[in-house]
């Protein structure tokens, strides 16, 4: 498994790291037991990051990752977090005052004294422009609260602003063969400004597993189910935001294009991490076979699969199915 800085941080994190989303139990429930398997499989494979928030489960990913940091040798591993969505996502909730409280809880759940790495999870545009709150986040670090802060968000816009910054340390982005946007200028301005770049829903909520079809269906707690247009949050966050039916159309072409020991979840995931700027992709697993699977897709990053043959139906499936719709949103 490829390791790449983090940043400016001196650290170093997966080329593939673990989102832990699920570990929530907001995509259907996950036991502990299954939690744990989770975690340790993705460690035996290479995987040194860990991303999660405040939010997943209400708590759950957080207190389920630190009972595994403190009983696991887990040497290496940088578990970076989120905080911003325990409130309305509204500009006057983010203040100094929130943020230690967000913190403090979230080093309580994992039972540390210093966050790894927090991440401002998709806040409004108006905060992510504001120097208040990177003057906010500079006085976590000199706290000893956090030892790095990045940016999660939602578009394009809202990445350049954060690159900016100039003690961003990462800004997570979904960037998959359905959201092409962040190559435009995401990428290169990431590379260029030595800012880590976390690819977020690389497999497009699980429509680029190949394993779905018209009649699949989802649990009634899954947002997969009750957020297609965005009824909860952001609708990008879904499937990212692409039609479920244009996306099954589209991973049949991907599929048809990609030689027979070679799946599209692994072709996906190894694309992403190898093109320019980004320094790892953070697939969610329910159990350890995604995890391993996802894992193990390092190995196409080295050779032995022609990655950039699969660049070129990605962007022409891209530019005739999905551009029109997909590009100008994000």
């Amino acid at each position: 498994m490829q390791q790449r800085p983090l940043g400016r941080t001196g650290r170093n994190v997966s080329a593939i790291g673990l989102g832990t989303w699920q570990l929530g139990a907001d995509w259907g429930q996950v036991s502990e037991t299954e939690a744990e398997a989770v975690l340790a499989a993705s460690v035996a494979s290479g995987v040194t990051l860990f991303d999660t928030a405040d939010v997943y489960g209400d708590g759950r990913s957080e207190t389920l990752i630190g009972r595994f940091m403190s009983s696991h040798d887990a040497y290496g591993v940088t578990v970076a977090t989120k905080m911003g969505r325990r409130m309305a996502q509204e500009p006057e909730n983010y203040t100094p005052e929130n943020f230690r409280a967000w913190t403090a809880r979230s080093r309580e759940n994992l039972g540390v004294d210093t966050l790894d790495l927090v991440q401002l999870h998709c806040p409004p545009t108006a905060v992510i422009e504001d120097d208040a709150t990177y003057e906010a986040l500079d006085a976590l670090v000199a706290d000893g609260a956090i030892n790095a802060y990045g940016v999660s968000v939602e578009t394009t816009a809202q990445a350049l602003a954060a690159i900016r910054r100039p003690n961003v340390t990462n800004v997570q982005i979904i960037f998959n063969p359905f959201r092409l946007k962040p190559m435009d200028e995401v990428l290169p301005a990431a590379e260029a400004a030595k800012v880590a770049i976390f690819a977020r829903v690389p497999l497009a909520s699980g429509l680029l597993s190949g394993k779905y079809s018209a009649s699949t269906t989802f649990a009634d707690n899954d947002h997969r189910t009750y957020n297609r247009q965005g009824e909860a949050f952001d609708k990008g966050e879904t499937f990212s935001g692409v039609d479920f039916d244009e996306g099954l159309a589209a991973v049949r072409e991907l599929t048809e294009a990609l030689p027979a020991n070679v799946s599209l979840p692994q072709a996906t995931l190894a694309w992403i991490a190898t093109r320019p700027g980004v320094t790892s992709v953070i697939p969610g697993a329910r159990n350890v076979d995604q995890a391993t699977s996802n894992a193990d897709a390092a190995a196409l990053i080295d050779g032995g699969f022609d990655v950039e043959a699969f660049d070129a139906v990605v962007r022409d499936v891209y530019d005739r199915r999905l551009r029109e719709a997909i590009h100008p949103q994000w």
